[in-house]
C-alpha cells in the first residue's frame, strides 16, 4: 500500500512537472513571438546597431539568470564544462541571432519565421549526410514537403517583391539552429544556456565591428531592452527551463507557436500582410513539420515509459 502511494505521488509530481514545462515552453515562444513586432518599431537604421544592443542586453539577462539559478561558482563551471560542443551551439545562435535582424531589414517577418520552422528537419537531413545515420521514411517525405515549401516561397524573390538576401539569411537561420540541434544531440551534456550567453555576447562583439555607430535615441534604447532582455533573454530562460521537464518533440511543436504568432502580430500591429506564396509555402512546411512531430512525440513517449531518461537540456 506504501508502495502504490509513493508511486501515485511520484505520477503526480511528473505531470506536474510535465505541465510546467509545457507551460514554460510555449511562454518562450508566446515571448519570440513579439521580436518582429518590437524590430519594426526601432527608428535605427543601422541592423548591426541594433544586433549589438539586442544580444548584449540578452547576454546579461542570460548571464544573471545563471547566477541566480547556479551561483557564481556554479555559472563558472557551466561555461567551463560546455567545451568545443558548447562553442559550436553558441556561434550558431551568433550566426541566427545576428541574421535575423540583418533578413528582416530585407524581407517581410513571416517569410523569416517560416523558412525557420524547417529546423528538425534539416537537422535530420544533416545527420544524414554528415553522421549516415538512417532516415525513415516520414522523416524523407517531410524533409521534400519542407524543400517543395521553401521554394515556393522564396520564388517571390525572383519577382522582385521579395530581397532575395532577406530568404537566404532565412535558409542560414534555419541551417545554423538545425546544426546547432544535431550537435546538442550528439553532445548530450552540452548546455544550452552558457552556450546561447556566450553566443549573445559574440554577436554583440561582432556587431560592435560592424556597425556604424553605436549611438541610439532615449526611446530605441528603452525597446532596445525589452527586445534583448525580455524577448530574447527571458524567451530562452523559460525554454531552457522548460524543455528539460518534456520531450523534446513535444518541445518543438510548443515552440512553433512563435511561427504561426509572429506574423499576426506584425499584421495586426503594423499591416505586414503576408505574401499569397508565404502563405501557400508556409502552410505546406507547417503541415509536414507538424505530422512528423506528432509521430516523433508519440515515438518519445512509448521510449519513455520504458524508463529512458532524457538528456539534459539547460
Amino acid at each position: 500500500m506504501g508502495e502504490q502511494a509513493v508511486s501515485a505521488v511520484g505520477q503526480g509530481g511528473g505531470v506536474q512537472n510535465e505541465r510546467l514545462g509545457a507551460l514554460l515552453v510555449f511562454g518562450s515562444a508566446f515571448f519570440w513571438s513579439f521580436g518582429g513586432t518590437i524590430a519594426r518599431f526601432l527608428s535605427v537604421q543601422d541592423s548591426w546597431t541594433v544586433v549589438f544592443w539586442r544580444c548584449l542586453f540578452g547576454g546579461l539577462f542570460l548571464l544573471a539568470f545563471m547566477l541566480v539559478r547556479d551561483g557564481p561558482r556554479g555559472t563558472v563551471r557551466l561555461f567551463r564544462d560546455m567545451g568545443w560542443p558548447g562553442i559550436t551551439v553558441g556561434l550558431c545562435f551568433t550566426i541566427a541571432a545576428s541574421a535575423f535582424i540583418v533578413a528582416i531589414s530585407y524581407t517581410t517577418i513571416a517569410n523569416v519565421m517560416l523558412l525557420g520552422a524547417g529546423v528538425p528537419l534539416f537537422a535530420a537531413l544533416i545527420t544524414w549526410l554528415v553522421f549516415r545515420e538512417p532516415v525513415s521514411v516520414l522523416t524523407w517525405t517531410a524533409i521534400a514537403l519542407v524543400i517543395c515549401g521553401v521554394g515556393i516561397m522564396v520564388s517571390g524573390s525572383f519577382s522582385g517583391k521579395v530581397s532575395p538576401v532577406g530568404d537566404a539569411l532565412g535558409v542560414l537561420i534555419a541551417f545554423a539552429f538545425a546544426l546547432a540541434t544535431v550537435v546538442t544531440r550528439r553532445y548530450p551534456h552540452v548546455r544550452m544556456t552558457p552556450a546561447t550567453c556566450f553566443g549573445c555576447f559574440v554577436a554583440s562583439a561582432f556587431a560592435a565591428t560592424q556597425a556604424g555607430s553605436l549611438t541610439v535615441s532615449a526611446g530605441d534604447m528603452g525597446l532596445l531592452v525589452v527586445f534583448g532582455a525580455f524577448n530574447l533573454g527571458l524567451g530562452m530562460a523559460c525554454f531552457v527551463t522548460g524543455a528539460r521537464l518534456i520531450p523534446s518533440a513535444l518541445a518543438t511543436l510548443l515552440s512553433m507557436a512563435e511561427t504561426m504568432l509572429a506574423p499576426v502580430w506584425v499584421g495586426l500591429v503594423h499591416g505586414e500582410v503576408p505574401a499569397t506564396r508565404t502563405i501557400f509555402g508556409g502552410v505546406i512546411i507547417l503541415t509536414a513539420l507538424i505530422g512528423y512531430l506528432t509521430a516523433e512525440f508519440l515515438r518519445q513517449r512509448r521510449l519513455n515509459t520504458t524508463g529512458r531518461a532524457m538528456p539534459p537540456i539547460a
